[in-house]
């Protein structure tokens, strides 16, 4: 069986995107290959540097995808720096990792700009930190953004690096897997572009039913069409894209014949496609509340995780410490 690494970073809270874009392609992919699903908590060091933040947001993430489905019965899910091996491999990478090729990554730039007053060496060994969480468990598949290309070429190259100079054929080169098929983008409520935390415009899946109802009626719309069987313009559009996901057919076929008429009334549909995430995302919400009350149960889901990683992170470094020449 092929073996998936996929990595999880604890900032804020799940949306319904993360859910259709990404989460629910995980529930699937628990059931095809042997995974490994990690909450990223040094990754999150390079630009959040206090510790305790990112405990409770490791806290707040582990929940929602525990809430969402992810069942540790079937994927390893755990902390990262709960498994210390991890850390070892990075050394080792590092020692193979030259100061031209890090400087050139675009995501290291990007951050560079952004944090000028903390440039660290963290941020700059990024890819050698996700190449060394991917490659201990000798991952076949990651499933990345595009985002995360350039990086996952890092990846590659690190584990090519590592088997040409020992001479050894230990690291598989991880391929990026893609839910372009699957994935289903979720439109924000601003009227164009995709959900996202950073752009002010997502449902999130802790919200209850009152924010819920407020975020939708405040939704970008327009004075209605003119001309039967018109176009819909981009926010509109998003409008019915969001009824497609959460509502049924029967809802969003009347709504679509309203609009095909000009008998719109985009009150009456915000109403609608409020209720109907609201019964989406409600059974959701009270699992997120019940397993976050479930300190116990948590604790016990990242321990059982961090063994199942751990076993295989070991195994892996025993081999590369006999490889480099280490007893």
């Amino acid at each position: 069986m092929e073996t998936v690494v996929s990595g999880i970073r604890p900032t804020g809270n799940l949306h319904l995107g993360n859910y259709f874009g990404a989460v629910k392609n995980f529930l699937r992919l628990q059931d095809e290959y042997k995974c490994f699903f990690f909450i990223a908590d040094w990754h999150s060091l390079t630009t959040h540097p206090k510790p305790g933040d990112v405990t409770a947001n490791v806290r707040k993430i582990l929940a929602e995808y525990l809430a969402c489905g992810i069942n540790p019965d079937k994927a390893a899910v755990y902390v990262q720096s709960d498994v210390k091996e991890i850390l070892e491999l990075y050394l080792f990478l590092n020692m193979n990792a030259y100061l031209g090729e890090l400087q050139r990554v675009t995501s290291f730039k990007e951050k560079a700009r952004k944090q000028p007053e903390n440039v660290n060496a963290g941020l700059l060994t990024y890819p050698t930190l996700m190449a060394a969480d991917i490659i201990i468990h000798k991952a076949n598949k990651v499933p990345v953004g595009k985002d995360q290309e350039q990086n996952m070429e890092m990846a590659r190259k690190f584990a090519r690096r590592f088997n040409m100079i020992y001479g050894v054929d230990l690291f598989p080169e991880p391929e990026s897997y893609h839910f372009t098929a699957e994935a289903v983008k979720v439109p924000g409520l601003d009227g164009s572009g995709k959900m996202g935390k950073s752009e002010g415009n997502a449902i999130y899946l802790i919200d209850d039913a009152a924010t819920i109802r407020k975020k939708v009626m405040k939704a970008v719309t327009d004075s209605g069409p003119v001309e039967p069987n018109s176009v819909k313009p981009e926010a509109i559009e998003n409008l019915f894209t969001m009824l497609k996901i959460v509502s049924s057919q029967d809802t969003y076929d009347y709504f679509n014949e309203k609009y095909n008429n000009c008998e719109i009334r985009y009150g009456d549909l915000k109403k609608q496609l409020a209720e109907d995430i609201i019964q989406f995302t409600s059974p959701i919400r009270e699992r997120i509340l019940e397993i976050s009350a479930d300190t116990d149960y948590m604790d016990k889901v990242v321990a059982v995780g961090a063994e199942k990683a751990r076993e295989s992170a070991a195994a892996t470094m025993k081999e590369v410490r006999k490889i480099i020449g280490f007893k």
